[in-house]
């Protein structure tokens, strides 16, 4: 392996990592790591494994919104209770540095349900908003592993 592969290959693994703790932009990471490959590589093969992973991580992105959104919309959990979540847990980072991200966005999405919904309620509503970005996590984590398996396989035919 090159330094530029061991270099490709830490940026995919960070961007999994931020994937799983949202603090890095994780599948812009790995996408950014397997182009500059395919750029700095050359050739037919390099751009057909960027194309078929970016696929995958667009692929990602596009049903990492629409399938956790419509199981919300079932539920009947509004989107401004993810957004109240997601502003708490930008305090919560800043706060209580990592924990706090996890702590302050559920937190938030509570708070905004109890105060939609009442107290009983709010719980339920709040559980189906944390499944519904747990399902959102596991959907891109998926999409960043296909594309660093395509990028594995195309270092091994390159």
């Amino acid at each position: 392996m090159t330094s530029v592969e061991i270099l490709v290959a830490l940026v995919i693994a960070v961007g999994v990592a931020g994937i799983i703790v949202p603090v890095l932009p994780g599948t812009v990471l790995v996408l950014a790591a397997i182009l500059g490959w395919a750029w700095h590589t050359g050739g037919a093969a390099a751009w057909s494994v960027a194309a078929i992973a970016t696929s995958f991580l667009v692929l990602g992105a596009v049903v990492k919104f629409t399938v956790p959104g419509k199981r919300l919309k079932e539920a009947g959990v509004p989107s401004r209770t993810l957004w109240a979540g997601a502003a708490l847990a930008f305090v919560g980072f800043f706060v209580v540095p990592v924990v706090g991200l996890f702590a302050g966005f559920v937190l938030g999405v509570y708070l905004s349900e109890h105060q939609r919904v009442g107290g009983a309620a709010a719980w339920p509503s709040t559980k189906h908003a944390l499944r519904a970005v747990g399902v959102s996590i596991l959907i891109e984590l998926a999409a960043a592993c296909l594309a660093a398996l395509t990028w594995t396989v195309g270092l091994l035919i390159t």
